[in-house]
């Protein structure tokens, strides 16, 4: 069977309560597909109703009724209400028979939904939606709140991917949709959870996301991305120079004590410069070459010049947060770098495995989230490239 495409929306409710990590961590720990694509938007009229036209179209004999309740729900809750715009997250999943493992771990509309003790806690919808019906009328819906949006069959699924080919083009990755009432307090930052885990099927991701979320900051941006060796070098290019002051004499002091234990002399303090300058720079570069190396898959140097900007072999997720003192906020859940510093309850403690390995990556300034911002293109997204590429070969 070949490898398709479907697609997740993670709906605006869902966002606004801050479920986004709890959803996300369900998708990737029970699914052998992989997430090839995330973005963050905000739907217009158009969409929305084209969207929920395309849902009334596609009625289950199985669940009568179901096509409609899903078709007023995308037209009433996604798009726009008093003239303001909702996030929502869209998540595109590649693999084999895609559509029916989504819509397994998505969960059914109505039987888990009938009563409380029918519920198993198995699927998202059993944890994250709501279906309350008239106890006297069943087919009376009084609430209704799907947490997902994902198609049952690859044909419907087909439909949806063409309208977000010819809709996402243009459509901004950083949703402005909020109006502050002290515009000037509010901050946006970067967070980069790192190629570390991605390696295999794991609730990671969504749980640091989940951590995140106890910051109150929104997210307002997305992306999956896969940094160039050029994006890295560019991104951690401050790095350099730190780590040849910072490791360059520790490394060449011990350099000097491993050769005067061996060789039986005192060597002078012009030797131990001389060292520093040499050894520990040395030791410094590839220090920042491994970090390179771990962000992007290659290490620059076995790397040939016109491939540099080539995507990497490794992937991460990208988000921007926004809101008052966004920077602080998030940096205190991420905690310092070396995770066995790090205090309980931070990412970098629970996640982390040494300074280079510390499963995450936050801004230290505003200034720096718009340096990095501008390093890994978060303005672009890939999703409607990758949409059109799969629906023009198939």
């Amino acid at each position: 069977m070949e490898n398709t495409l479907s697609y997740v929306f993670v709906t605006p409710y869902t966002i606004a309560k801050s479920r986004t990590g709890g959803v996300v961590s369900r998708l990737l720990s029970r699914l052998d597909l992989e997430l090839v694509g995330a973005q963050m938007i905000a739907a217009d009229d158009y969409f929305a109703k084209t969207y929920a036209d395309i849902l009334r179209s596609q009625d289950d004999p199985n669940n009568k009724g179901a096509a409609t309740l899903l078709g007023d729900y995308v037209e009433q809750n996604m798009g726009p209400s008093g003239g303001r715009p909702h996030r929502s997250l869209m998540l595109l999943f590649r693999g084999k028979d895609a559509c029916k493992k989504l819509s397994d771990i998505c969960g059914a509309l109505y039987p888990e939904n009938r009563g409380v003790e029918s519920l198993t806690g198995e699927t998202i919808r059993d944890t994250y939606a709501d279906l309350i019906v008239d106890s006297e009328d069943p087919n009376k819906v009084i609430y209704f709140e799907p947490a997902v949006l994902t198609p049952r069959n690859q044909k419907n699924a087909h439909m949806v991917l063409k309208l977000l080919s010819s809709w996402l083009p243009g459509q901004p990755n950083i949703i402005e949709n909020m109006r502050y009432p002290d515009p000037k307090k509010i901050q946006r930052t970067l967070v980069i959870i790192k190629p570390d885990n991605w390696k295999f099927a794991s609730s990671r991701p969504g749980t640091i996301i989940d951590m995140f979320s106890r910051t109150g900051l929104r997210i307002v941006g997305v992306k999956v991305h896969r940094m160039s060796i050029a994006e890295a070098l560019d991104f951690y290019g401050p790095v350099r120079e730190a780590l040849k002051n910072r490791l360059g004499p520790v490394f060449g002091a011990k350099a000097k004590d491993v050769l005067e234990t061996e060789l039986q002399l005192h060597l002078s303090e012009d030797t131990e410069k001389v060292l520093t300058e040499s050894f520990g720079t040395e030791y410094a570069l590839d220090q920042f070459e491994q970090i390179i190396e771990f962000m992007s898959g290659q290490r620059p140097s076995c790397c040939p010049l016109e491939e540099m900007i080539e995507p990497g072999s490794v992937k991460c997720m990208i988000m921007v947060y926004e809101g008052e003192n966004a920077t602080g906020k998030i940096r205190e859940v991420l905690g310092p770098t070396d995770p066995l510093k790090a205090p309980g309850g931070t990412v970098r403690r629970e996640f982390g495995s040494n300074v280079m390995v510390n499963t995450a990556h936050a801004s230290d300034s505003p200034e720096s989230a718009i340096r990095e911002m501008g390093v890994v293109r978060f303005h672009e997204n890939a999703c409607a490239n990758l949409i059109r590429s799969y629906i023009n070969l198939h």
